[in-house]
Formats: C-alpha cells, sequence, structure tokens
C-alpha cells in the first residue's frame, strides 16, 4: 500500500496530530467515510509497539478524544444541515447509497446503532449525522459517542501494539495492515447483503 490511504506513510508524515485529525474528520465529517480509520489506529500500535509515533498512553488518551469530537460535529451536521445533506444528488463522493446503508443500520439496532457503527467503515460516518438529522437526544448521543469512541481506538490500538510484539507480525507489518484492511471492508460488505436481502 502506498500513497494518501497508507496509515504507515499517513502515520509517518503527519504524526499524532494527523492520527487525529483523521479520526475527527472520518467520525464527523461526511466527506472523510473514505479515511482508513481501522487500519490507521491497528499501524499506530503496531507502530507504538516498535518504539515509534508516542507512548501507548498518550494515543489511548488523545484518539477517542479526537473521534468522540468527530461525533458530535457529525452529530451537529446533521441537527442543523439534516434533509439539506440527505438530499443531495449522487456525485464523486456522495453516494446516496452510503445514506441508505446507514440509516437501514442506524433504524436496525437504535441507540446502540452509535456504538456499534464505530466498528463498521462508512457507516461510522453517516450514522452520527443521521442521529443528528433524527433529534436523537444529544446527552444520550455523546454518552454512546463516549462508550464507542474508547471501545473502537483503544480495542483496535490496543490489538496492533499487542500483536507489534509477535515477531511474525512485526517483520511483516505492511502485510498486516493489508489484513486489517480487508477485514474492515467485511462488514460493509455485509450491510450491503443485508440491504440487498432487504429490498
Amino acid at each position: 500500500m502506498s500513497g494518501l490511504l497508507d496509515p504507515t506513510h499517513l502515520i509517518n508524515t503527519f504524526g499524532l496530530a494527523g492520527m487525529m485529525a483523521i479520526l475527527f474528520a472520518e467520525c464527523g465529517l461526511l466527506l472523510g467515510f473514505f479515511l482508513p480509520g481501522d487500519s490507521l489506529l491497528f499501524a499506530g500500535g503496531l507502530l507504538v509497539a516498535g518504539g515509534l509515533v508516542a507512548p501507548l498512553w498518550v494515543l489511548l488518551l488523545v484518539l477517542p478524544i479526537a473521534a468522540v469530537a468527530g461525533n458530535l460535529m457529525g452529530w451537529w451536521i446533521g441537527r442543523t444541515a439534516g434533509p439539506a445533506v440527505f438530499d443531495r444528488p449522487d456525485s464523486r463522493f456522495f453516494k446516496a447509497r452510503h445514506v441508505d446503508r446507514a440509516s437501514a443500520f442506524f433504524e436496525r439496532n437504535g441507540a446502540r446503532a452509535i456504538v456499534l457503527a464505530r466498528f463498521v467503515p462508512v457507516v461510522r460516518t453517516f450514522a452520527t449525522v443521521m442521529a443528528g438529522a433524527a433529534r436523537m437526544d444529544f446527552r444520550r448521543f455523546a454518552l454512546y459517542s463516549v462508550i464507542g469512541g474508547i471501545a473502537w481506538t483503544a480495542g483496535v490500538t490496543m490489538l496492533g501494539f499487542w500483536l507489534g510484539h509477535v515477531p511474525l507480525v512485526r517483520n511483516h507489518v505492511e502485510l498486516f495492515i493489508v489484513g486489517v484492511v480487508v477485514l474492515s471492508l467485511v462488514p460493509i460488505a455485509i450491510e450491503g447483503l443485508r440491504s440487498r436481502r432487504a429490498a
């Protein structure tokens, strides 16, 4: 992997501040849905295990803050822009199917969707905006956002950190990051199949 969406390249280029900015954008800004949040967290854990980036406790402190702040921004966008956001025609970046997928996920899982959506790429971006558009109570939304933000960022980062101490993983970092990217696409495929069956 190389280029804009290579998590190792992103971390090496922009550091911890870049990681926080990317998580914020993916969790709250609609145009951030394509950003590699899962693989970025995993790669961050791997690099920390190798003595790079920052101490582990720093990542476990600041990354959830960035993710939750992104969620709160997404809720505010949905609350203020609502229909104007979701009624847009398809464009290069915005696709109605992303909204449909997030809507189905949100309706099926209710408030817990805010936690579960953290682990589903694309859905996690749109579900937060939909919660705002649906006028979900802010305090309830914020609570679920904190729970999901901590579980997602800490869980995936710690997984990378622990595996970073395994020689096989440490010696083939690129391969394992590609594997995480592929695994992160599995929930999207499952949601797509469910949407087709429902249709």
